[in-house]
């Protein structure tokens, strides 16, 4: 599938009245009563309603943006994509019946479009439950590994929910992860909502994340800086051999390819720097101190 953004022809940026202005002018363009028999345009009306009906949707575009087209198909049904969504002035100011197009050109599963019961949604206007958020905090080395979570809460109506989550290897910080159907049950006589798992990531105390990549502050004495060394560093995998080039500044990072955070739904790996820092001596002895003169008078 096509990105959404170029579908429609708009930038990431563009707003919602961006987003249905330019999505009111191509639905004109390819839409079915317009087009009898013309299976392109039936096909293009589809793509271009559907990056309508996610964008157009606040945490659906969001979902859309952290995780790219493939992930986001992977989280959300055709079904999910298009519940909620509200075509009916689009098409019935352009004098088009927008309450069954979907159902034509979709299937006879796709109900009307709308706001209340009985209206939105899909299977015969019945209506979703609540989607519920809960917050759960996790280690970074949790994060870095994976985990499980038992969790339990009690939805708006009522209900309680108790079940265990699994969390990915490489998840980020307020990355959501779907339960589908856990949230709220629906007062219609429609499907449960679904729960979404926001997780928070703990700092740790020695690495810094940034982006899949880890990063660790490494402190050299000066005369390791100057001359190169050797050193063990303590990564997420175990301890590793780096080498630090002679003249080394401060602040260069050096690469331990592949030792980061794992990507989700990937076997590719972030990579893991080194930071390189000096030791500098708060007092120096008599014999450093005439060793360092000896330096400043050999121009160094």
């Amino acid at each position: 599938m096509a990105d959404y953004y170029e579908l429609l022809g708009v930038k990431k940026s563009a707003s919602d009245d961006e987003i249905k202005k330019s999505y009111r002018k191509l639905a004109m363009k390819f839409h079915p009563d317009r087009n009898p028999g013309n299976k392109q345009a039936e096909d293009k009306f589809k793509q271009i309603s559907e990056a309508y009906a996610v964008l157009t949707d606040t945490e659906k575009r969001r979902q859309y943006d952290m995780f790219g087209d493939q992930k986001f198909h992977q989280n959300f049904s055709q079904e999910d994509i298009f519940r909620g969504a509200d075509f009916r002035n689009i098409f019935t100011d352009a004098g088009f019946d927008g309450s069954d197009i979907f159902s034509r050109i979709f299937g006879a599963g796709f109900g009307g479009f709308g706001g209340g019961p009985g209206r939105g949604g899909f299977g015969g206007g019945s209506v979703k439950g609540q989607d519920i958020e809960y917050p759960v905090t996790i280690s970074f080395n949790d994060a870095f590994k994976g985990s499980e979570r038992h969790i339990s809460f009690r939805t708006n109506d009522g209900t309680n929910r108790e079940l265990t989550i699994k969390v990915p290897a490489g998840v980020r910080e307020g990355g959501k992860l779907r339960v589908s159907g856990k949230g709220a049950n629906s007062q219609f006589g429609g499907p449960p909502g679904d729960l979404y798992v926001v997780v928070s990531v703990a700092p740790h105390p020695k690495y810094v994340r940034a982006g899949d990549d880890v990063e660790h502050k490494i402190s050299l004495k000066l005369s390791d800086a100057l001359l190169g060394c050797s050193k063990d560093v303590e990564t997420m995998d175990g301890t590793k051999k780096i080498k630090v080039p002679a003249g080394v500044k401060p602040g260069t990072k050096i690469r331990l390819k592949g030792l980061g955070f794992p990507q989700p739904g990937s076997s590719a790996r972030g990579d893991f720097y080194a930071v390189v820092d000096y030791e500098v001596p708060e007092r120096l002895s008599a014999e450093q101190m005439d060793l360092v003169k000896s330096l400043a008078e050999a121009g160094l």
